[in-house]
């Protein structure tokens, strides 16, 4: 078929789709490829903004055991060794300080455990994206070969 008879193709008579050349082809590659770069990125950084979300979750909990600890230790650990030692008169004050001292550490500790048990439910890494552009950068080393 000619070029006279390709502009003359009506409904009845297909036209001839050309080949592709290879520079039209390198750059439908290079395009696809910068296409897969920027999805990689934007999934990139939607991962690091969830794990960062459980970070800031976990910090808070964590940062917020040690405050309550401290100002519940502070506004308790006076009243309470006063009335310890009230009430077991035989119990000299040092030791009411050293119940009452005991039962904040403990509950500060048991705080400090749950958020270093959020801290490690979790990998703050964005494992899945790295993962993903690992196996595309090794598909195209491939490819190439």
């Amino acid at each position: 078929m000619t070029e006279t008879d390709v502009l003359r193709a009506g409904p009845e008579t297909p036209a001839v789709k050309p080949q592709p050349s290879i520079t039209e082809l390198v750059s439908g590659i290079v395009g696809d490829f910068q296409t897969l770069i920027k999805q990689q990125g934007t999934m990139l950084h939607a991962e690091i903004q969830e794990d960062l979300q459980k970070t800031k979750t976990a910090g808070m909990f964590a940062g917020l055991g040690v405050v309550l600890s401290t100002v519940g230790g502070v506004a308790l650990v006076f009243a309470l060794v006063e009335f310890i030692y009230a009430m077991v008169p035989d119990l000299p004050k040092w030791g009411s300080w050293a119940i009452v001292g005991g039962v904040f550490a403990a509950a500060g500790v048991a705080c400090g455990v749950v958020g270093k048990n959020l801290f490690e439910s979790f990998n703050p890494l964005p494992d899945k994206t790295f993962n993903a552009l690992q196996e595309n950068l090794s598909w195209i080393g491939k490819s190439q070969k």
